[in-house]
């Protein structure tokens, strides 16, 4: 069974900065193809954008490799519209792409701001959805 995710930045940002942390683990889990990204182009941009940001100091080069990776092993769904009224403007996109990806399969949005979005069972934490993958793993 694929598991599909859309990834807040928040987890990129994370993973990039400590190599042995949850959010990481979820991200190689991506990376293996075990949990396939769904994204659009505003997702991508904002990736590009807040991971090029000077404060970080990541490598460009590893920056364009990690969203090459999710271009190429992930979907592109469009976002819907949604009535959900979000803390964060820029959160409503993630939510938008998982809702309409949810249309298809059984998506979730990993998030490090989980009280950023409504409360539902598809909106998970890092922790959460590495217990998804690996409870599959455990059931194959």
């Amino acid at each position: 069974m694929s598991l599909y995710a859309v990834i807040d930045t928040n987890v990129l940002v994370s993973a990039f900065l400590k190599s042995t942390s949850v959010p990481r683990l979820v991200i190689d889990y991506v990376f293996a193809g075990e949990i396939i990204p769904v994204f659009n182009d505003e997702i991508l941009s904002e990736y590009k954008e807040v991971l090029t940001r000077p404060k970080f100091h990541f490598p460009k080069e590893a920056v364009e490799i990690a969203i090459n990776k999710i271009k190429e092993i992930g979907i592109h769904f469009d976002a819907i519209t949604v009535n959900e009224n979000l803390p964060d403007p820029k959160d409503v996109v993630f939510y938008a792409v998982t809702m309409n990806a949810r249309n298809e399969n059984e998506a979730y949005l990993v998030t490090g701001n989980t009280k950023h979005f409504p409360k539902e069972a598809f909106v998970v934490p890092p922790r959460q959805m590495l217990d998804i993958v690996e409870g599959i793993e455990d059931n194959a």
